[in-house]
């Protein structure tokens, strides 16, 4: 049984088509939406529409932004011998909040997975190689999950590299700060004790 009029259900509707959004909270938006004044509307509309229209990868790193090549890879401060790796550009971001790494990125857009149907051609692994051998780099630090996808990413990655002599390296996972060891699974704790450093 319809509750609402054609418009708002098809507003609900497109609002649930968004990942993480259910039902209840399409509606809840929806009606957040309905309730806005008309400029404020017209603002979110237009701001969707825009960086649609106008955001693009870099053409270095392949992170999402709005100019060719995005403030990280443009700024002369930053080590370009040194490239984080990272799946998608949520990972980027985090990494820039710690505020300690100065190297620079190149964002995979996936990861390897069989069972999706994701392979090596699929994300940015070729315009990776073509980078490195187009720029001069002493380390690749491979930061893709910790997950099987992110794993068998890195080992993929791991092993087109090492023939160019480029160190390679991963980043080291774990027992999370404030985790309690029998609450966490064995590859943790085995990932853990794997990448331990001396103190």
């Amino acid at each position: 049984m319809e509750y609402y009029s054609s418009h708002i259900n098809k507003l609900i509707e497109q609002l649930s088509r968004l990942p993480g959004i259910g039902a209840k909270s399409a509606q809840r938006l929806a009606f957040h939406i309905l309730n806005m004044p008309t400029d404020q509307v017209a603002q979110l509309a237009s701001a969707i529409t825009d960086a649609k229209a106008n955001v693009q990868y870099c053409k270095m790193c392949y992170t999402l932004t709005d100019q060719e090549i995005c403030p990280i890879c443009k700024n002369p401060g930053r080590d370009h011998k040194v490239i984080m790796v990272v799946e998608n550009t949520r990972d980027l971001a985090a990494y820039e909040k710690t505020g300690k790494f100065d190297g620079v990125y190149h964002v995979l857009h996936g990861a390897i997975s069989p069972m999706l149907g994701i392979g090596p051609d699929d994300i940015k692994l070729k315009e990776l190689m073509q980078r490195l051998a187009q720029e001069e780099v002493e380390e690749v630090i491979i930061a893709t999950n910790s997950s099987l996808e992110g794993e068998t990413t890195a080992m993929y990655i791991s092993k087109l590299i090492k023939p160019t002599g480029i160190r390679v390296s991963r980043i080291a996972s774990g027992v999370p700060v404030g985790g309690d060891l029998e609450y966490i699974d064995e590859v943790t704790l085995l990932r853990a004790l794997e990448g331990r450093v001396e103190l």
